[in-house]
This record gives C-alpha cells, sequence and structure tokens, in this order.
C-alpha cells in the first residue's frame, strides 16, 4: 500500500458517510493550497481531473 492510498482510505472511513458540496469542496482545496503553496500544481491537476470526468475523449 502506497503511503497516499491510506489517507484516502482515512478520509473514506472517516467522512465517507457525509454529504459536501462541490463548492465546498473547492472551497477547501483552496485553503489547502493556500498553506501549501508547494502542492498547487498536483490540486490544479486533481481539480480539472474532476472538473472533466463526464467530458467525451477527443
Amino acid at each position: 500500500m502506497y503511503f497516499t492510498d491510506r489517507g484516502i482510505e482515512e478520509l473514506a472511513s472517516r467522512r465517507g458517510d457525509d454529504e459536501v458540496t462541490l463548492a465546498w469542496l473547492s472551497e477547501q482545496l483552496q485553503a489547502f493550497v493556500d498553506l501549501n503553496p508547494e502542492f498547487e500544481v498536483p490540486v490544479e491537476r486533481l481539480a480539472t481531473w474532476l472538473a472533466r470526468l463526464d467530458d467525451e475523449d477527443d
């Protein structure tokens, strides 16, 4: 198991029953990047990937 997998599993176990809006998630991602600017690129890539999940492949 990769280190990051444990974080994902912890998120699912602690917050898996929560319901959130995408606006709330966007705010949390922005707050995280504000506190940790070195993670801006991967967070932006994740946000872009999530935003385009339903796009058809060209």
